[in-house]
């Protein structure tokens, strides 16, 4: 446990960012606490000393707690498990695909931006993209206002590509998608797809890419349109899409911010 601690804060040591986050976190916590002259020199020492066991207990405890996830489905599905810091602290692989993804890409301690851009940068997945698949990406969390903001950041990223859709649902798909074996971004989409057919299973769409369970719905559906259902209203109950408002993605997702 140590060393993986220690690999953890070697990696990220250097990085201004994470440092600024820290301190401002700390303030938070400490409500800004400023030395005055009227407090004594053990006074300044004990604090300081707090301070310091803070970061020594708390601060690995901070760092691998998870508060967002980031599910990303192709086919390969990965859900990018990410702190307070905007750090990816571990990834799950959801099928054989997603397996051999995270076998070929390093993603821990990086900054979930950069986690995503090396995804997209892997050879299958570009190879999978330029085939006109699918690519859907889900912001999952209890902490609202980061979930908020990084769904906001992955839908300007990759506003640049036509055939990747981002969303952001409530947190509490996440149980019943991990008891199917799915990731939360494909667990949704199965939900919309046994709504049409119920002989539907988990397991069928477990390995079926994200543009052939969308080409099924909307086969199911009589649906000529090549975008996804899911974009339409009538089908969002619980899930966002880019294209609606901050204030209506923000409002819709208050009230699901327990049972992480």
């Amino acid at each position: 446990m140590n060393d993986r601690i220690k690999e953890a804060f070697d990696q990220v040591r250097a990085d201004e960012d994470l440092k600024n986050r820290t301190k401002t976190y700390l303030a938070q916590k400490t409500k800004g606490y400023k030395r005055s002259a009227r407090y004594s020199p053990w006074l300044y020492a004990a604090v300081v000393c707090a301070c310091l066991l803070f970061l020594l207990i708390g601060g690995p405890l901070l760092y691998f707690t998870p508060t967002s996830v980031i599910s990303i489905d192709i086919n390969p599905s990965l859900e990018l498990n990410v702190n307070r810091f905007d750090r990816v602290i571990s990834v799950n692989a959801l099928n054989a695909d997603g397996q051999n993804l995270a076998a070929a890409v390093n993603l821990k301690n990086k900054n979930y931006l950069n986690a995503l851009a090396q995804i997209l940068e892997d050879k299958n997945i570009t190879a999978l993209l330029s085939g006109n698949e699918i690519l859907t990406i889900t912001v999952v969390g209890p902490n609202e206002s980061q979930s908020a903001r990084i769904f906001s950041e992955l839908e300007t990223y990759t506003s640049g590509h036509s055939n990747i859709h981002c969303y952001h649902s409530s947190t509490a798909e996440v149980k019943d998608a991990h008891k199917s074996g799915l990731s939360c971004g494909k667990y949704k989409a199965y939900l919309e797809l046994k709504a049409l057919d119920p002989s539907i299973t988990a397991e069928t769409v477990q390995n079926m890419t994200m543009k052939e369970i969308q080409d099924l719905i909307n086969h199911l559906s009589g649906y000529t349109q090549t975008e996804p259902s899911l974009e339409n209203p009538d089908n969002d109950e619980g899930f966002h899409h880019s294209s609606e408002s901050h204030e209506d993605r923000t409002g819709h997702h208050k009230g699901h911010d327990e049972g992480w």
